[in-house]
């Protein structure tokens, strides 16, 4: 893990959460379905994490914690981990103004002071999933988790990956090599995202003790509407190609 990489990522996400996060928190946090993604996989269809009351839940990962908070919902104990203040600061004001409560853990998705085997599931949507070097924070997810454990954990494909250009939007064309992916900074004052290949995907899975169940390619509903904050990933190429997967997997 760099250092230098998640200060990279709080200072975007310091930015985007006054830009975007905050100001949706109230209608993020007000949905009382779970979904996955800016295409709103249903969980209620996909079956993911089934009943979750009563279970230990992790979000790696957690921005301002609506998902979180839908567990909580739910019957779930969480406790949502993150690395940027801002971020947690919205999560905190949206407890205050709901009375919903759980757990937040000011952390990095690769080194989470908590213990081990504390955890039925571990999730993460586009957090540490996205931001996190795959190489560390997936074993720590096993650390995390008790044997028979769940791993649920959504980002953007390796497609979508090698078809987006240095800038704007994604392309019908192959912009990048798919061999050699990992870290990627778009541009000087971007954070850093990390992508895999699938076949590297799978293998840092099985290294870090998990089992396969799943791989989950989302599409884009014919009614979506391209997202604002998301806009360069038109719906129209996501009801052609998956942008977004999720992959499932059990602490052998």
């Amino acid at each position: 893990m760099s250092w230098s990489d998640v200060e990279r990522n709080v200072a975007l996400w310091t930015k985007n959460n006054e830009a975007f996060t905050d100001p949706s928190a109230v209608q993020a946090w007000a949905r009382d379905e779970v979904t996955w993604g800016k295409w709103r996989g249903d969980e209620s269809e996909l079956r993911i994490l089934g009943d979750v009351a009563g279970k230990d839940v992790v979000e790696l990962g957690c921005g301002t914690a609506y998902f979180s908070a839908r567990l909580a919902k739910r019957g779930a104990r969480v406790v949502g981990v993150d690395p940027t203040p801002a971020q947690l600061d919205t999560a905190r004001r949206m407890m205050r103004e709901t009375g919903i409560e759980f757990e937040l853990v000011q952390a990095a998705g690769e080194s989470v002071p908590l213990p081990d085997a504390s955890f039925d599931i571990a999730i993460s949507e586009h957090g540490a999933s996205t931001w996190a070097d795959p190489y560390s924070w997936i074993p720590e997810a096993a650390r995390l988790l008790r044997p028979g454990g769940l791993l649920a954990f959504l980002h953007g494909t390796p497609m979508a990956h090698i078809c987006y250009p240095p800038v704007g939007e994604i392309t019908t064309q192959l912009q990048r090599p798919y061999f050699g992916m990992g870290r990627t900074q778009w541009e000087e004052d971007d954070g850093v995202e990390y992508q895999l290949t699938h076949g590297d995907w799978i293998a840092v899975l099985r290294d870090s003790g998990f089992m396969v169940e799943r791989l989950i390619e989302l599409q884009a509903r014919p009614d979506a509407q391209t997202p604002v904050f998301y806009s360069d990933t038109p719906a129209d190429w996501a009801r052609q190609w998956p942008d977004e997967e999720i992959w499932v997997a059990r602490k052998t």
